[in-house]
This record gives C-alpha cells, structure tokens and sequence, in this order.
C-alpha cells in the first residue's frame, strides 16, 4: 500500500538518489492546454538539496515545456521507479522554480551537483519545494536492466560554443514559448556565470 511522508530522507532520499531515470509532469492552467511529461537521465543532474526541496539541471532539447508550465502556474510532479530491486514508485509533487543562467543563486547551486554532470547546452537549474511526498507500490512496473547513460545529448551540444547554444535556443519555435505560446525559455541565453 502507498504511503505519504513528511519529509525526503533516509530510504526515500537513497532511493531516489539512486534511480539513473526520472521523469517530470506538468501542465498548463488551460483547460486544452498540453500535458507536459519528460524523462530526465543524464547522471548526477539531480540533487535532494534538503528534506523538502530538489533540483534538477534543465538542458537544452527541442523544447521547453517543462519551464512554461512552472513558470505559468508551479505545478510539477517528480516520480522515480525501481526497474531493479524492491517493487517502488515515488512521487514528489510540488511547486517549481526555475532558476536561470542570470539569477544571483546560480552559482551557488550548480555547486551542488557533481561537477561531471555540468555540460553544454544547461539553460537553468529548476527548483522543487515538496508539498506532498509518497511512494507506491510498483508491481506493474517492469523489471529492466541500466546500462549506461547515452552520450549523444552531451556529444551534440558539447561541439557548440555557448554563442552557438544560445542561436541554437533562439532558433527553436518551441524553447522561448511553449506549444501552448505560454512564456518558456527567456531569451537572449545569459552567458554563463
């Protein structure tokens, strides 16, 4: 049976730490708005900052839904699911924040990461303050077998100069606005800090 907890710690947090996937859901306030879900893996780009808050580095991609929707309205949802082991789904619902390129916590927070999983292509740093925590059972959800990260993301942008990125950003229909035409990326990218 699933359950809610107050906080992220011990078993959750290694948990979660653990997983090489995890996968983002939001929406717009929009009624015919497009629901948003995306899977995240490139390793070390999340982080439990504390028992209520973790981030996560936003990179570069077609698109940039995931930053209209929080920028819109917060609403996001993190959920983790044991492919090895223990049968286990977690979720984490909360408010988003992103934090881009130009706000003063930039710095201070891409320290928090391993620094092997800074790269190109990183357009902000989102923020998620919990507001409900749970876990659930699982069953239905496959037993699969991690090999490695795939490089072709890192690859591709990693021959780009940050200049490059930033065209590359500008040059994309959906990155300065979603497919909805809420507010996604702003732009021109600030250089990096």
């Amino acid at each position: 049976m699933g359950k809610t907890y107050e906080r992220i710690d011990g078993r959750l947090r290694k948990f979660i730490e653990d997983q090489p996937i995890f996968f983002t859901a939001t929406a717009p306030l929009a009624e015919d708005g497009h629901v948003n879900v995306s899977p995240k893996g490139r390793s070390g780009t999340l982080v439990v900052l504390d028992e209520l808050t973790v981030a996560f580095l936003d990179f570069g991609g077609s698109t940039a839904e995931t930053l209209a929707h929080v920028r819109e309205n917060g609403r996001i949802t993190l959920m983790w699911c044991a492919f090895t082991g223990p049968p286990t789904v977690v979720r984490v619902h909360g408010r988003g924040e992103p934090v881009f390129r130009d706000d003063p916590r930039f710095a201070e927070l891409i320290g928090r990461f391993d620094p092997t999983a800074d790269g190109s292509a990183l357009r902000c740093i989102v923020l998620v303050h919990a507001t409900r925590v749970s876990d659930s059972c699982g069953f239905a959800v496959p037993l699969m077998e991690y090999r490695e990260d795939r490089s072709m993301h890192a690859e591709f942008f990693d021959r780009k100069t940050d200049e490059e990125f930033a065209a590359y950003c500008e040059g994309k229909p959906y990155i300065p606005v979603s497919v909805d035409g809420l507010p996604a990326l702003p732009l021109p990218l600030p250089p990096r800090p």
